[in-house]
């Protein structure tokens, strides 16, 4: 048996492959959009990639299914409740695929979604009675399980996902003997659970002693307990979950579409018509000079689950990139199914060497000066972009609460005619914030550069709510 879990730590994405060696046979699950890793991994151990499998329809990434269909061949396979508009072979509760001396077994898991499934492996060389491992997708995860309520825009109600989730847990995974081995489809980071493990294997015995909803409970109480306190889940995650279940365009008949260099000429008349000027460098490298309007998103961090978050799908994105990384930026782009880009501005933010009057900047103050001028008689109002839970822990008093995930809808509650100072945890949230501010209007904009870290490092006031005091 062959067997390799590949990792995207971007969207916090664990994708498998599994191969027999002797057959020359390959199967894989919950695989990434773009599917050079696989093809090439097969390839240099001389298997082929004949099935495909997702555990469910995912939300938070569009899989490569239609991909290695056709690039491979391979036949896709899904829960049998799923709906979709391509072909599949459905799985149903118990149903096997042999190839070689692999068993794959099929566990019907529903919760997290109405049709998940999960994967038993065995290595019939080892034995035909004891698993190896159980692919999990995301009804298991490693301290965590997946979250029930992200079909509620379809029509399911998280109370009867969660019961299905309980009744999936019980009934079928923990069932499984304590060392079979537990790979989920996500680890910490992703939304599609609100506690889950920076590991990424753990065991089926592991997971009955220490996992926080596999504990002794009621099926009321664990409903109770996997809905509470989930972290909001962006806007696009309807939209890929459906998307998974359609016939669509492949990355590389997208990226064909999307790879086009544009004069600086052509991107302002985009730009004039609506579309987004999404700017992938880092952070410092926008605050110290960018295209006037655009929005920076940096390739370092959760780039993919902050464009989906702050872009939207109905004007084209043109994306201005370090040069050499156009490529890379329209992939991430592409891994949540966000194909509308309409090409890179040529030569990157050189193209505006002669144009200074279409740039602009944004002011970076050191803790130290950020503190004083927030003690000053005309001060900014500091702007925290964190999550709710962030601010509970520490934040700077005087601060307002607007996470950046619900900035863009309430823009018209900050004040024009004041300074804004914009911090998060260490300044990549920042520079999204402060650049969606620029672009819609707001005349002064800073950050805090290297966030509430950095004001923290400086041994500066600051508010702890929770403990009910300040220091």
């Amino acid at each position: 048996m062959i067997f390799k879990q590949f990792y995207l730590p971007c969207l916090a994405h664990a994708s498998y492959l599994i191969g027999d060696e002797a057959t020359g046979t390959a199967a894989v699950v919950d695989p990434q959009r773009d599917i050079e890793q696989y093809v090439a991994f097969a390839s240099e151990h001389g298997l082929t990639i004949k099935h495909v499998f997702l555990t469910h329809l995912h939300a938070d990434f569009v899989a490569g299914h239609l991909e290695l269909r056709d690039r491979a061949g391979a036949t896709i396979y899904l829960g049998s409740t799923a709906k979709t508009t391509y072909a599949f072979t459905p799985l149903h509760d118990g149903d096997i695929l042999e190839f070689g001396r692999l068993r794959l077994k099929t566990l019907e898991t529903p919760g997290h979604t109405p049709e998940s499934v999960s994967i038993v492996v065995y290595d019939l060389d080892a034995s035909d009675t004891l698993p190896y491992a159980v692919l999990t997708g995301d009804t298991l995860f490693i301290g965590d399980v997946g979250r029930p309520d992200l079909r509620v825009a379809l029509g399911w109600s998280a109370s009867d996902l969660g019961g299905m989730l309980f009744d999936s847990l019980h009934e079928k995974l923990l069932t499984l003997p304590d060392q079979s081995l537990v790979y989920p489809a996500h680890g910490a980071g992703s939304l599609c659970g609100k506690a889950i493990s920076k590991e990424t294997v753990s065991t089926m015995g592991e997971q009955r002693r220490w996992n926080y909803a596999l504990q002794p409970m009621t099926k009321e109480a664990f409903i109770g307990v996997v809905t509470a306190d989930q972290p909001e889940a962006p806007p696009y995650f309807t939209y890929d979950a459906v998307l998974n279940s359609q016939e669509r365009p492949t990355l590389d008949e997208a990226l064909a579409r999307e790879m086009k260099p544009l004069s600086l000429d052509a991107v302002l008349a985009i730009q004039a018509d609506g579309a987004q000027i999404l700017d992938t460098r880092e952070p410092d490298e926008f605050a110290a000079a960018h295209l006037v309007g655009s929005i920076n998103i940096g390739l370092a961090g959760q780039y993919a689950t902050w464009a989906g978050t702050v872009l939207d799908r109905t004007h084209p994105i043109v994306i201005i990139a370090t040069p050499g990384r156009e490529h890379e930026s329209a992939i991430r782009l592409g891994r949540i199914g966000f194909d509308h880009v309409a090409g890179y501005l040529e030569n990157g933010l050189r193209a505006l060497d002669s144009r200074p009057d279409l740039l602009a900047s944004t002011e970076h103050l050191s803790a130290q000066s950020a503190a004083e001028r927030l003690s000053s008689k005309q001060p900014p109002l500091a702007l925290d972009v964190r999550t709710p839970h962030e601010r509970e822990q520490k934040h700077i008093e005087g601060s307002l609460s607007l996470p950046l995930n619900r900035l863009a809808d309430h823009l018209e509650s900050l004040p024009k005619d004041r300074d804004l100072l914009v911090y998060c945890a260490g300044g990549y949230r920042s520079s999204v914030a402060a650049s969606l501010l620029q672009r819609s209007g707001f005349p002064c904009v800073a950050e805090i550069a290297g966030g509430f870290a950095a004001w923290e490092a400086a041994k500066l006031p600051l508010v702890a709510p929770a403990a009910g005091a300040s220091r």
